[in-house]
């Protein structure tokens, strides 16, 4: 008896194959704008090095960063880094693709820096770093320079960083900010600063604090330098402190206004806050200012931005408004 013979097993398609086998084609030579939204999270969550201090740089929750960048390595079939309690790192593949990453965003800003110079229309994306305190002095040139410039050149996306001075200085060098808002900083090659607003500080004890109930006239410089003072920064200077600063001896530091101003709540130090920060805390009893014969420090905020080809058209147009404002 003859058999027929059996037909070959049919082919599965390549649609109904387990899912671990198959791979992402990848970009296939095209760039989309979820593409670059994706490539700018992930670029930004490896310069800060981990979900976690990517979150206030982005203005998302953790669990959102990591869909993106789950998307993002889904898109490219490819793992990027790692997460988890060992900590984050970035995988070869990854470091490899942050290296494109960056080439890629280089080209974009230069690419927008050229169309800006042959349109005489900016755009882009302005990353501006401000100190945490800025706000207090209200209306100031840079108000009003954000104003105009906003309303003059509406394809600019503007955004605006609160921080330290300190991490604002970093944030300008490394090239995270397009411009920021500092103390002058020293021995910062590439940067050039813009005088702008003077602050005044002056010298505080909270409610709790002994000196808060002495008459000023019984405060001498024995009295004061026998309290615990909070480290002035080098930049806040005045020649009467000039000559003062050897005899105090400083048990705290805080470089944000905010952690300065909690220390001197508690009652347990002394020290220096802007003029236009301190008076509602003033006027609402909580501070008390030591004048002592009318110490004050000042300090001058800059305008700091990095010269850079991709960047220099935005910055040097925010600078001018700046300087008209005065």
């Amino acid at each position: 008896m003859i058999r027929s013979a059996s037909p070959p097993p049919a082919k599965t398609s390549s649609a109904f194959r387990s899912p671990k086998h198959r791979r992402s084609s990848g970009f296939q030579g095209q760039v989309s704008e979820v593409d670059l939204r994706l490539l700018r999270v992930f670029h930004t969550v490896a310069e800060q090095g981990g979900f976690s201090a990517a979150e206030i740089a982005l203005g998302k929750s953790k669990s959102s960063i990591s869909l993106d960048i789950s998307a993002l390595e889904t898109r490219l079939g490819l793992k990027l880094c790692l997460r988890g309690r060992s900590g984050f790192a970035l995988t070869g593949e990854g470091r490899a693709l942050l290296e494109a990453t960056k080439s890629l965003l280089l080209d974009i800003q230069r690419f927008q820096q050229r169309i800006n110079q042959i349109s005489g229309v900016l755009s882009g994306i302005f990353r501006l770093y401000v100190p945490d305190n800025i706000q207090a002095h209200g209306e100031t040139p840079l108000v009003r320079a954000i104003e105009t410039f906003t309303s003059q050149h509406p394809n600019v996306f503007m955004t605006v960083h609160s921080a330290s001075t300190r991490e604002v200085e970093v944030a300008v060098m490394n090239g995270q900010a397009t411009a920021g808002i500092a103390l002058y900083p020293q021995d910062m090659p590439d940067v050039k600063g813009t005088p702008l607003v003077a602050e005044a500080l002056n010298l505080y004890c909270g409610a709790r604090h002994p000196l808060f109930a002495v008459p000023e006239e019984s405060i001498s410089l024995e009295t004061l330098t026998a309290q615990r003072m909070i480290a002035v920064a080098e930049a806040a200077t005045s020649p009467q402190w000039n000559e003062l600063r050897s005899h105090f001896s400083f048990h705290a530091a805080a470089e944000n206004v905010d952690a300065r101003a909690l220390l001197i709540l508690s009652g347990n130090f002394i020290g220096f806050l802007p003029e236009a920060f301190a008076k509602p805390l003033v006027d609402r009893g909580l501070l008390r200012r030591i004048a002592f014969h009318n110490l004050q420090l000042l300090t001058c905020f800059h305008f700091l931005a990095r010269t850079s080809p991709e960047t220099g058209l935005m910055v040097e147009t925010f600078r001018a408004l700046l300087e008209e404002s005065y």
